[in-house]
């Protein structure tokens, strides 16, 4: 007992009574200051979040788009030259590809015998009211020579039924007298029949050809469009660029056999690209139209920055326009954030400066601190999103190549042939030519003049 009250009652070790309170102040003041730390973060945060960040939406889900225009052809032909290829520049209305001319060539000559021969035969028509009518005014003449015969055989039957009683007159003659009255009769029975059939015959032979000339007969008209449709084949040979671009996905081979529509090469203007972010459905609540944006491409790092603004947001999901969309409607379902396309316009001199290339990978950011445009365009377009003249230009020269032909065969001179067989690149249009385009149709020039000598 008294050993156990000695041992409770001994003192502890100064240096434990010294350092308990100096330890656990050191630590206090440790998670005070992690504390404060902590606090002060989260309302810089708080802060940043509500001043600065809450303005912004990014995505780094944004990929360039651009316009990737086929070339096909407009008629079968086989491939005779190729004149550009992949990663190639071409301008507006260089040729790319040339088909084979013999077969338009041959098209072509067949529609001109074809409208000659339409317009010979409308002449026909014409000529043929002249001696129709004349074919009547004849059959009305036989009309009165048959009447003149009928009253003299009637008046001779009459003088010899007169002197029948005394013997004068032989019953033989007699006979012959109603004989010849009789005839007479069916003489002007048949000219009267040839009368009607003849103007039977005018009357329709006039409604081919009343109310309308030769150069406006329906049989010319029709056949002057076959000339025209052959005179487009033998421009067509040669297939333009429609567009300023660069070339892509080459695939047309020389000597290939080449149906209408078949995919040779692509062209890319790179001055018309977009970009298409993909934003997630809670990030669309503040995007308006013609918000600004600011956008980096992996392909120059942060150091290029892109100035846009927003053109316009998709109507639907990925999701939704997907080759094969989700089916939402089984028991296996799991709700996955949807994201939508949002696209933005980019500066034309910005992409001069650093050229993009479609597909490449984008990061961008919305201003949203303006709230106050729209979200949908309630308006239609009112100029055209993308055009080109280059296949305006193609008919040019086929009517004067028309009335060329009407003209020879109505016998009239032929005036400014040769202006006629001008192509589409006249001198008119070779200041607005590539020189290698005017070069390409050169090919169809020579084509036209051998034809035609």
């Amino acid at each position: 007992m008294d050993n156990n009250n000695a041992v409770a009652a001994a003192p502890a070790p100064q240096g434990v009574e010294a350092g308990a309170p100096a330890g656990n102040s050191k630590r206090r003041r440790a998670l005070t200051a992690l504390a404060a730390v902590v606090i002060v973060a989260g309302g810089g945060w708080g802060l940043y979040e509500w001043l600065v960040a809450s303005h912004y939406e990014d995505t780094d889900n944004a990929y360039v788009q651009g316009n990737v225009i086929q070339i096909t052809p407009q008629i079968a032909g086989t491939v005779m030259s190729i004149m550009a290829d992949d990663t190639d520049f071409v301008k507006s209305g260089q040729p790319l590809v040339q088909l084979d001319p013999a077969d338009a060539r041959l098209a072509f000559e067949q529609s001109e015998a074809a409208l000659g021969q339409a317009v010979r035969q409308v002449r026909t028509l014409y000529a043929n009211n002249g001696s129709l009518a004349a074919q009547v005014t004849l059959r009305q003449a036989d009309i009165v020579k048959a009447q003149s015969d009928i009253a003299r055989a009637q008046d001779d039957l009459t003088r010899r039924q007169a002197l029948t009683g005394n013997g004068a007159v032989s019953k033989e003659e007699l006979n012959h007298s109603e004989t010849a009255v009789a005839n007479a009769k069916s003489a002007l029975a048949a000219a009267q029949a040839g009368v009607l059939a003849a103007r039977e015959q005018l009357s329709s032979n006039q409604s081919l050809t009343e109310g309308t000339s030769v150069e406006q007969h329906p049989s010319v008209l029709a056949a002057a469009s076959k000339v025209r449709e052959a005179w487009l084949a033998t421009q067509r040979v040669a297939m333009p660029a429609p567009v300023d671009g660069y070339v892509a996905k080459r695939t047309v081979q020389l000597g290939q056999r080449v149906a209408a529509g078949t995919p040779m090469m692509s062209i890319v203007p790179l001055t018309q690209l977009w970009v298409d972010a993909n934003f997630k459905e809670v990030q669309l609540r503040n995007i308006r139209i013609d918000q600004p944006v600011k956008l980096t491409a992996d392909l120059y790092g942060k150091k290029v920055t892109y100035d846009g603004k927003v053109a316009g947001l998709g109507i639907g999901t990925g999701a939704a326009f997907a080759l094969l969309p989700a089916q939402n409607a089984t028991g296996n379902w799991i709700k996955v954030v949807q994201r939508v396309p949002v696209r933005i316009a980019l500066d034309p001199e910005q992409l001069k400066a650093n050229p993009l290339r479609v597909g490449l990978s984008m990061v961008a950011e919305i201003d949203v601190t303006k709230k106050d445009g729209k979200s949908l365009a309630d308006a239609p377009r009112t100029t055209a999103f993308a055009q080109t003249q280059v296949y305006a230009s193609s008919d040019r020269g086929a009517d004067a190549e028309v009335d060329r032909i009407i003209a020879a065969n109505l016998g009239r001179p032929v005036q400014a042939r040769t202006e006629a067989k001008k192509p589409v690149a006249d001198e008119t249009d070779k200041g607005a030519l590539h020189p290698a385009a005017q070069s390409g149709r050169g090919a169809t020039l020579a084509m036209r003049q051998a034809t035609h000598g």
